[in-house]
């Protein structure tokens, strides 16, 4: 199944964090996404460009509105003329498939 067809599951602070052949089958399906590690916590990271601040807020305020619908919420930097959007789940602190459910959603924006 598409990630961008999948909905996120509810996380407990016991779920297991995706094995590194899932994180690679997955990232096939993500366009430019990177895995980072911030305080050795694995996140997904993607910057966004705009050519003005008025698009990049729009852009913003959308995937503000996905991470609602998803009841999973990501990390935005906001600038002028750039997004950056970090998914990862807190609770079991690195990444789970609704990380990759939602970036590949985020995509589609």
């Amino acid at each position: 199944m598409s990630l961008t067809k999948g909905k996120c599951e509810a996380c407990n602070i016991d779920a297991p964090l995706v094995s590194d052949a899932e994180k690679e089958k997955f990232m096939i399906e993500l366009d430019n996404w990177q895995i980072i590690s911030v305080e050795g916590i694995e996140q997904l990271h993607k910057v966004f460009m705009f050519d003005t601040y008025q698009d990049a807020m729009k852009f913003s305020q959308t995937v503000a509105v996905l991470a609602d619908h998803e009841d999973h919420h990501p990390k935005i930097v906001l600038e002028w003329g750039k997004v950056e959007v970090f998914w990862w789940t807190h609770k079991i602190k690195g990444l789970h498939k609704n990380d990759f459910i939602c970036a590949a959603k985020t995509d589609q924006i």
